[in-house]
């Protein structure tokens, strides 16, 4: 693995890039040129980060959080796909209740689409490198992609998930109340995920109250801790000081679901540092393990990275 990366993980990378919607009738059910063969559509609706040049990326799934949209994290998005990445996020559901199993399934569903559909969804210069391909999901998403992951369904592919992300993941609203199927099972290093790189992100103030009328959005028990305490090396953990739970999404979040997203959860003062350090520990582990460069990745670890926009409160790795 090299450390000889010259870029600053924090900001955007040299790469233009585009954000595409999922019109399906015409990006995803026509012939291609090259075929006349025509490409399934995806199973839900997808927002997609893309590099414009032409080349080959790494591919990165983002799920998002309860009774969230995909678009409020399109800053998030772009700031990873400028560094050299296809980030797709699909829209797993508009209302849900506590189970989480069509949301397990529906990644599963979506993995698979993948290999046949994605290609016919991006621009004709762009080309996908799902062999180097990372599961990530924030709150309740960060829960399902590491029920993926685990194979909580049974779900197997051809597809190999090279580098698992949890962005401040939740498992339900405290100890004893996760939501189904649970994922924490409170035995230390007890996630057989066989070797898979993990990242887990957490924010400072999640796991506090924002008054005494709405709980914690992270809790104690279900949140990032609990989810690095089981996880197996190689993982990495770290947590932004004063940031809270929703701090990593878009600065203009509309509608009803958009105004709320200020008001349920304890916040840092504002939120472009907080998707700044996701964004950028995000594109540092990915560098580092689907690219080979761990440049960033060491100099976070060793304290000298002059660009981080926000103060870790805590850091570990399990090798």
């Amino acid at each position: 693995m090299s450390s000889s990366s010259s870029r600053n993980a924090f900001v955007d990378g040299k790469h233009k890039t585009d954000l595409l919607t999922d019109d399906l009738s015409s990006r995803c059910c026509k012939p291609t040129p090259s075929s006349s063969i025509t490409s399934p559509p995806p199973p839900k609706g997808l927002l997609v980060a893309t590099p414009v040049e032409e080349g080959e990326y790494p591919v990165v799934m983002l799920l998002h959080g309860y009774l969230l949209y995909n678009s409020f994290y399109s800053h998030l998005m772009l700031h990873v796909s400028s560094h050299g990445f296809i980030v797709i996020a699909p829209q797993l559901y508009s209302i849900a209740g506590p189970d989480t199993m069509d949301e397990i399934k529906s990644t599963a569903e979506i993995i698979d689409w993948l290999s046949v559909g994605l290609n016919h969804f991006l621009p004709p210069q762009v080309t996908p490198n799902l062999s180097k391909f990372a599961l990530s999901g924030h709150s309740r998403g960060g829960k399902t992609a590491f029920s993926v992951a685990l194979k909580k369904l049974g779900y197997s592919s051809d597809l190999k998930i090279s580098a698992l992300i949890g962005i401040d993941p939740v498992d339900g609203t405290g100890k004893g109340k996760q939501t189904p199927p649970p994922v924490l099972t409170y035995e230390p290093n007890s996630f057989e995920l066989d070797k898979m790189h993990v990242l887990v992100i957490g924010s400072g103030l999640g796991e506090l109250a924002r008054n005494p009328l709405f709980p914690p959005c992270a809790p104690p028990g279900v949140n990032h801790r609990e989810f690095f305490r089981e996880c197996q090396g190689p993982a990495w953990h770290f947590v932004a000081k004063d940031y809270g739970h929703l701090d990593m999404l878009d600065d203009d979040t509309k509608g009803i679901r958009g105004k709320s997203s200020y008001c349920l959860c304890k916040n840092g003062e504002e939120r472009r540092p907080m998707r700044r350090f996701v964004g950028g520990i995000v594109v540092s582990f990915l560098m580092a393990y689907l690219e080979g460069d761990d440049g960033e990745l060491v100099k976070i670890k060793d304290g000298c990275h002059e660009g981080l926009p926000v103060e870790i409160q805590e850091f570990e790795v399990k090798k």
